[in-house]
């Protein structure tokens, strides 16, 4: 998906949603190079979001709050909290579990600005 969205090689992102026929929820695996500023964000109508922390280190900035992540990190978001995430020396990999329809999100270029 980053490919096709332009985001390639810095980011890379897997979604399991359609390929695997799921319902009610889905999961992504998202993988950031080392030292990617702050992606865009994004938020939903009513898909809940949880992220865990694959490997590496960075930061996530839900609203207007920054908080720094690391390894097994599991962070939780609530539908309408804008989200987004940086990556720190060594990169980061995110597994994110969705609760609800995905296909809410609305995008927001600028997040970190």
């Amino acid at each position: 998906m980053a490919e096709r969205y332009g985001l390639a090689p810095d980011l890379e992102a897997r979604f399991a949603r359609t390929p695997l026929g799921l319902e009610g929820g889905g999961f992504s695996y998202q993988r950031l190079a080392p030292n990617v500023g702050g992606s865009d964000g994004h938020r939903h109508r009513s898909q809940e979001e949880v992220y865990v922390v694959l490997a590496g280190s960075g930061r996530v900035k839900l609203d207007d709050e920054v908080r720094e992540i690391r390894q097994w990190d599991a962070i939780r978001v609530a539908p309408e909290v804008a989200r987004g995430f940086e990556s720190g020396p060594h990169g980061l990999e995110l597994l994110a579990i969705g609760f609800g329809n995905g296909g809410d999100a609305e995008m927001l270029e600028g997040f970190w600005a």
